[in-house]
């Protein structure tokens, strides 16, 4: 009987021994741990020998199969003078793997410990030179050729059905971390969306209301500036501004410039406010001058249109006239002809 034989891709931790990042691998749910997490810090404390310049600290808890919690943990030390520093990984490892401790650790449920600390390239190489136990020579050298991303992954056997399993487990379970990671994040995105939203309508209610306040400061200055200068001659800036006040009047009078798109924008506008869609603190009225030249208009129109109907009443009596004396000539003429 031959065991299965494959190779899968790990990725290369890139972590430096300085980080002193260690993982231990509990046989414990994740629930479990995270309920427990300060009696768990306390415990390993405990195990590292109580030094009270030693601070345990977790760094990452993560779900593994078959009921298993990764926990990656470091440690910080203090020194007399006030300075502190992680203790680097391989120590904290080597300290991990020695009998005692590692007696200890196995009563807390660690089944596995390992420094999470990158290759240095003589490491890779000699990894990638000696095929592992198991493992045919050609299937390694395929493997290496294979690669899609030498840099940052290496590859890892896998004898036997059960090292296949355990990988699709593990490959399944980081599927459905970056699902619910994903998930959350789309909640962000809605949430964000929805005070996206919300701020939007604020700051138009409140551009809204900036322009209201802007109109009535605008009034309360034109009346203050008319009753400071009550009393006094025109001056020539003011006079000048009359002028250009009197131009621009003139130019919105004049009928072909903005007079007829002005009468067709508050068509529009009064439309709006018959139909309901807009805001009563956004509708619009007419000025009185205006509805005046309006009124005008219309009256004009209304008068031409009855001096037109008197003109077709005249011209129908007239043509029932002619009619009336064609039908009263008919009959004569036939007598004379017969």
């Amino acid at each position: 009987f031959v065991p299965l034989q494959a190779v899968g891709y790990s990725l290369m931790p890139n972590n430096k021994d300085e980080d002193g990042l260690v993982v231990l691998v509990f046989n414990r749910k994740e629930v479990d741990i995270r309920s427990q997490q300060q009696q768990l810090v306390e415990s390993l404390h405990k195990i590292l020998g109580g030094n009270q310049t030693l601070t345990v600290n977790v760094e990452g808890v993560k779900t593994m199969p078959d009921d298993q919690t990764e926990v990656i943990i470091y440690v910080v030390e203090r020194s007399p003078n006030g300075t502190s520093r992680r203790v680097p990984a391989t120590t904290l490892y080597a300290h991990f793997e020695q009998a005692n401790i590692k007696s200890s650790l196995q009563q807390l449920g660690v089944s596995l410990s390992m420094a999470r600390t990158e290759l240095s390239p003589a490491q890779v190489k000699q990894l990638l030179q000696n095929p592992p136990a198991g493992v045919d020579p050609i299937i390694w050298e395929q493997a290496k050729v294979d690669n899609p991303d030498p840099d940052k992954l290496i590859p890892v056997p896998m004898v036997g059905f059960k090292e296949l399993l355990r990988r699709l487990k593990v490959q399944d379970q980081m599927t459905k971390q970056h699902q619910t990671r994903l998930d959350i994040i789309s909640e962000d995105i809605s949430e964000l969306q929805k005070n996206q939203t919300t701020t939007m309508a604020k700051i138009a209610q409140y551009k809204r209301k900036l322009m209201a306040l802007s109109h009535r400061t605008l009034q309360v200055l034109i009346k203050q500036e008319i009753q400071r200068k009550s009393g006094y001659a025109i001056q020539a800036d003011e006079e000048q501004l009359r002028v250009q006040l009197d131009t621009i009047q003139c130019e919105l009078n004049a009928p072909t410039q903005f007079k007829g798109r002005l009468n067709e924008l508050m068509s529009q506008i009064r439309m709006q406010n018959h139909f309901g869609a807009v805001r009563a603190e956004e509708r619009y009225y007419i000025d009185a001058d205006l509805l005046r030249e309006i009124k005008q208009h219309l009256k004009q129109q209304q008068e031409g249109l009855s001096h037109l109907i008197s003109i077709i009443k005249d011209d129908l009596e007239d043509i029932k006239l002619i009619e009336h004396g064609l039908n009263e000539s008919i009959p004569i003429r036939g007598g004379v002809f017969s």
